[in-house]
């Protein structure tokens, strides 16, 4: 008698119950199944893409280009300076052929430095933020911590024992008043 009913809903490998829960929310075993299949396959992906040998002389070429631009422009600054110290004559003259340079020209190399530094920068300040909230995030913990430990140590302290947070040690009692101390 209950065997008909209950193989009309669980018969044939199936969960009746379970499919129709699954159709208002998500099976969290299947999503993590899913989100674990998509992680693999986009680390794959990585791998495959760093892995790949640069086949090409040009290929190489333009990964050395793409890395020259920050340290050049650091230098070159620097470079001003030590000019500027060095021959102020000649680096005058050179900012005076520098202050001829149209407005939109400085505009133009200001969008392209922006655009060329502004992702890196940015990317950058949201791993700052993300670091700086993650410390905040751990600075109760630290402080329970903190006050736990100067807790245990002043008990220990207080009650001359040789260890934070050790109770009465009879054995240890004993063992001092047969040293004689």
């Amino acid at each position: 008698m209950i065997e008909g009913p209950l193989g009309l809903i669980f018969g044939g490998g199936r969960n009746a119950i379970a499919e129709t829960v699954e159709a208002f929310r998500e099976n969290p075993e299947k999503a993590a199944a899913r989100d674990a299949a998509r992680d693999i396959a986009t680390l794959s992906q990585f791998a495959a893409e760093f892995r790949a040998a640069r086949a090409s002389r040009f290929d190489r070429i333009v990964d050395g280009i793409n890395r020259l631009p920050r340290p050049a422009l650091a230098m070159g600054t620097l470079g001003l300076f030590v000019a500027a110290m060095a021959d102020p004559v000649w680096f005058a003259a050179r900012m005076q052929g520098i202050a001829l340079i149209p407005e939109p020209l400085w505009w133009l190399m200001g969008a392209i430095v922006s655009f060329y530094f502004g992702a890196r920068h940015q990317a950058k300040g949201q791993e700052f933020q993300r670091s700086i909230a993650e410390t905040l995030a751990r600075t109760p913990e630290v402080l329970r911590n903190t006050r736990a430990l100067a807790a245990l140590s002043a008990g220990a302290t207080s009650l001359g024992q040789d260890a934070p947070g050790t109770g009465p040690n009879p054995a240890l009692d004993d063992w001092r008043a047969g040293q004689g101390g």
